[in-house]
């Protein structure tokens, strides 16, 4: 299938859109502009939200037949005698095992229970494991918090930092395992979360970073070529980039390397890792990081071809070859290393190919996707290569956007071939245009797969919801019908961090802006249980 990339604009905005073309029909993609009445509608929700100070109560979260605590929380009192059981469980009282048992059988069918009579139906929280959760009832006392906070699903980050939650003896990826060297080498840390937490009354989904292999993957010689690179030949090691946000509250992702999504070499690491994941059986697999660096000031915005990540080995190589006959390659080529073009390089490639002027038309370059035969032969020389140039330039982004479609569509497909529900995890504006250029990220995520979960992260951070919820609303009006949409929230409850609301007054204008949605997520279970995860991270908590 060939790929026809195209740059539309309307009055609305400038979105790159991509077309699919085979032999015998053409499909355009076109961007969905918000509807006067859906912008009046999202305004109202969040002025109403504001103005009505946040309250709680105002909200019906709960049907009000539903004797249950706010947000499906556990009692202080079933807390309690929860956790002195599981005291008692791992001391190895068997009576207390026994009730132990009982107690979370109990709690997860209420929990059941109050989610479906409660909005949202489901509630998330994304989670980093560590090896000291393999110490006995440490694990336990985690998805025991999990489920007293009234969550009924857990993300478990499966690979991250360049590590994989697997175990040591059953690591065929190129990563390290996360416990390598813990003394807890070889247990199946991810397998026994997916088990204890549907125990529990929880669906366990592996969470997985993407693009992002992580430095020990790029400390590696046999993997050199993997890297993506940009114009001045860095690499997101040496590049003026800005990380991602950590689990660790107010940190930011360490050793992030980017590869590019075009390497063979990577996209089969990639796979083995995926089905390495998927042999512990969760409940589905959402993939993180599918973009390229965010760039630091003005290299936020990628406003020429030097800035985008397409100079890898594959990627370039692949690029090139969109070119379609000799001229087409060799202007490519200058473009891609001068970035630009001049009448002279028109000229000089038209004499290398040693061809007269009764050819003219042999010799205009031909490129998947533009139709040269647009730009007029009887113009100035200069300005046909302007023009030129401008076509490049689209063909080039476009490019690297494909780079990253590719990638997340052949991983989720790996996913839902094996029968799994799957997820894309995105930023609602890694995909804008601003002014003459593109969000340096690439993440064209209204071309992802629509047979996936979509996660938007509305981080938006303003002092109040109003910029969370239109970076909701956004993808909203963008999903295509039947695309399962489920935001991300980032904050801890009952107060505001960073900037951010609690996670209260952020349920709140969102159940007023989409009360349709069935699944919302939190970010994350270290912001709201700091103490838990420094101590687990650093192996000092007790069983």
């Amino acid at each position: 299938m060939l790929i026809l990339i195209c740059a539309m604009v309307s009055n609305d905005f400038k979105h790159l859109h991509i077309a699919t073309q085979s032999a015998s029909k053409q499909r355009l993609f076109f961007g969905v502009v918000l509807s006067h009445r859906s912008r009046l509608a999202f305004c109202r929700a969040v002025v109403t939200g504001i103005t009505a100070g946040l309250v709680t109560a105002a909200m019906p979260l709960q049907s009000a037949q539903a004797e249950n605590t706010p947000y499906c929380q556990q009692t202080a009192s079933a807390i309690a005698q929860k956790e002195k059981l599981r005291i008692e469980a791992v001391k190895g009282n068997a009576d207390a095992q026994k009730k132990y048992k009982a107690i979370l059988v109990q709690q997860g069918d209420r929990l059941r229970n109050c989610r479906t009579q409660t909005w949202p139906q489901n509630q998330a929280i994304w989670i980093r494991l560590y090896a000291c959760d393999a110490k006995p009832g440490v694990l336990e006392a985690v998805l025991d918090r999990i489920v007293d906070r009234g969550y009924n699903q857990v993300y478990v980050e499966a690979f991250y930092t360049g590590r994989a939650l697997l175990p040591v003896n059953q690591n065929v990826t190129p990563w390290l395992s996360t416990l390598a060297g813990s003394g807890a080498d070889n247990v199946d840390l991810l397998a026994q979360a997916i088990q204890k937490g549907r125990a529990r009354g929880l669906k366990v989904y592996a969470w997985m970073f993407g693009l992002n292999f992580g430095a020990s993957y790029a400390r590696r010689f046999d993997r050199q070529q993997t890297l993506a690179k940009n114009g001045l030949g860095q690499t997101s090691l040496t590049a003026n980039v800005l990380p991602g946000l950590s689990t660790d509250l107010g940190q930011l992702n360490p050793d992030e390397v980017f590869v590019d999504p075009y390497s063979p070499q990577a996209r089969q690491d990639y796979s083995t890792l995926i089905a390495a994941i998927a042999q512990r059986k969760p409940d589905g697999i959402l993939f993180d990081y599918i973009r390229y660096p965010r760039g630091s000031g003005s290299a936020s915005v990628a406003s020429k071809v030097q800035d985008l990540w397409v100079y890898g080995n594959a990627s370039q190589q692949t690029l090139l070859q969109r070119a379609q006959n000799a001229s087409g390659v060799e202007l490519l080529r200058r473009f891609l290393q001068y970035g630009f073009l001049r009448a002279d390089d028109l000229k000089e490639t038209n004499s290398v190919k040693d061809l007269t002027t009764s050819k003219l038309a042999e010799q205009r370059p031909v490129w998947q996707g533009i139709d040269t035969a647009r730009i007029p032969t009887n113009l100035p020389t200069a300005k046909q290569a302007t023009l030129f140039q401008s076509e490049l330039w689209r063909l080039a982004v476009a490019h690297a956007g494909q780079g990253v479609i590719d990638f997340v569509n052949e991983a989720t497909g790996n996913v839902q071939n094996r029968g799994m529900a799957t997820g894309v995890v995105f930023f609602p504006d890694g995909n804008l245009t601003i002014g003459q250029g593109y969000d340096s990220r690439l993440q064209l995520w209204d071309r992802f797969p629509a047979t996936a979960e979509w996660h938007p992260m509305a981080y938006g951070v303003c002092g109040n919801t109003s910029c969370i919820m239109q970076q909701i609303q956004r993808v909203l009006s963008r999903a295509p019908a039947g695309v399962q949409v489920k935001p991300v929230l980032a904050g801890v409850w009952q107060k505001s961090v960073g900037n951010r609301p609690s996670l209260e007054a952020q349920m709140q204008v969102l159940y007023r802006l989409a009360p349709q949605l069935t699944t919302v997520s939190h970010f994350a279970y270290s912001w709201q249980e700091p103490g838990s995860d420094r101590d687990r991270k650093a192996c000092t908590v007790r069983p």
